[in-house]
């Protein structure tokens, strides 16, 4: 359904509600709605977020872009996806295998704006998903000035697209929990004030500030997903969850014999991925743009991942888990949990995936994956 063409958003609500669970899995992947457009990391390979143009979704490589695949799927209802791929000399699309023939790709970079205008300017979407960043936390101690680039910079120059192109597109913007740190109330909500302790943290607030700002400055339908922690079998292998699953199936069959985590006293607020697509969907469906937590009101460590993972998997984690200092964070956040009192309100969205079931659903998919019975995730 490209703009210029009957508006039938009102009309759709209802069987689009019913097909969210299906937009969960694409972003899962990294993909967008039509029209709808999903970005991707400029500086990530594109499978992990998506752009979907008449909906677009900036961001397909990474896992959030992974949850993008449950976008499109709910949003089956328009009739274009367009996912924005970068520029690389070599592609990845292993995780989106299953949805490559419902999408269209096209060539852009979070670095550069020209590039975003034309495909705002050729393919007219009503919707953009923004999930593409540098998101890897420790990589950005390392990397803070590309971080920035990407992850805040980034936002403004698709802003600022979408404000010379068609001020009318609905854009969302993925905030993340990262950006409360040193947390000065538990639990967190939309008011409680930023203190990130990362660089990444440091460049999804400008992200975040920048999008409320063309929103009061120019009128734009712009909105900021604050997202706690947000899992699925289609994490890349460098996060701590990923890692634990994957490690857990390596041991079960016999493959390795240990794990070395850093913080084990790490609290996190652990939410399913699918689950939060549909809240980033059902914000761009409101009239009147707004910002919303969105989390599962409960927070677990480091530790307990491992002690359901190992569990799970018949083990006992304190056999084989091994602390290193080396993943130790130069500065740690200690306790995230959110309070998503406003979005259960206002969208009438509450997670329905619980830890436990977060953890194991991981667990057998990386056991399916070393077994050679499940494709299509890294």
């Amino acid at each position: 359904r490209l703009r210029g063409k009957d508006d039938d958003r009102e009309a759709g609500k209802g069987d689009a509600l019913a097909r969210q669970r299906d937009v969960s899995e694409c972003v899962a992947t990294g993909m967008s709605l039509v029209n709808t457009l999903l970005t991707v990391g400029s500086a990530v390979p594109f499978v992990g977020e998506l752009a979907s143009a008449a909906n677009e979704l900036f961001g397909s490589a990474n896992e959030f872009g992974d949850k993008a695949d449950d976008v499109i799927m709910a949003a089956r209802r328009v009739n274009e996806v367009l996912g924005m791929v970068r520029r690389s000399s070599t592609v990845n699309f292993e995780r989106i295998a299953h949805l490559q023939d419902k999408i269209t790709f096209v060539p852009g970079d979070l670095l550069d704006e020209i590039s975003m205008i034309h495909i705002l300017q050729e393919h007219r979407p009503q919707e953009v998903y923004n999930l593409a960043a540098q998101s890897f936390v420790q990589t950005s101690f390392g990397q803070p000035v590309l971080t920035g680039e990407t992850t805040a910079l980034g936002v403004t120059r698709l802003l600022d697209a979408i404000r010379l192109v068609d001020p009318e597109i609905r854009f969302y913007q993925a905030s993340s929990s990262e950006m409360f740190g040193k947390v000065h109330e538990v639990p967190q909500t939309e008011t409680t004030p930023f203190h990130p302790r990362s660089p990444y943290g440091v460049a999804k607030v400008y992200g975040h500030w920048i999008t409320l700002n063309y929103r009061e400055s120019y009128g734009l339908h712009a909105t900021s997903g604050i997202l706690f922690n947000h899992e699925s079998p289609r994490r890349g292998l460098e996060f701590v969850t990923r890692k634990i699953s994957h490690t857990v199936a390596q041991i079960k069959l016999g493959l390795v014999d240990e794990l070395r985590l850093g913080n084990l006293d790490a609290q996190r607020d652990w939410g399913f991925a699918g689950d939060y697509v549909e809240a980033m969907w059902l914000m761009l469906q409101r009239e009147i743009p707004e910002d919303f937590v969105i989390c599962t009101g409960q927070t677990h460590s480091v530790r307990e991942f491992c002690e359901v993972a190992f569990g799970h998997a018949g083990l006992n984690w304190e056999e084989h888990v091994v602390v290193d200092e080396t993943f130790f964070r130069p500065a740690e956040v200690d306790l995230l949990v959110g309070d998503a009192t406003k979005a259960d309100e206002m969208l009438g969205w509450k997670p329905e995936t619980s830890f436990e079931s977060l953890v194991t659903m991981m667990v057998d998919a990386d056991i399916d994956l070393l077994t050679g019975k499940l494709r299509g995730i890294s």
